[in-house]
């Protein structure tokens, strides 16, 4: 199994959002065609046809689990990341 789908998995399963890695989440994003600004420590990503901006920030090494929580629903609404 790659990077991606363990990542995938575990963002849209839901059973451990707070302790997903930062890095891991970016990484999702940009494997979904996401583009990313960075301002200070503001990750702002973006996604053609997509109305909502996601902005996360890390939290020593991990994800907001409210974030991540954020980035789950929008890959549902949207219907990212393939047959999951």
């Amino acid at each position: 199994m790659s990077k991606f789908v363990k990542v995938l998995d575990r963002v849209l399963r839901g059973t451990s959002d707070a302790d997903l890695a930062f890095g891991d989440l970016c990484y999702l994003l940009k494997h979904l065609e996401f583009e990313e600004r960075i301002r200070g420590s503001h990750h702002i990503f973006v996604h053609d046809g997509m109305e909502e901006i996601i902005n996360v920030q890390p939290r020593n090494s991990k994800a907001k689990p409210y974030q991540v929580k954020q980035v789950r629903e929008l890959l549902l609404k949207y219907k990212l990341g393939g047959a999951h």
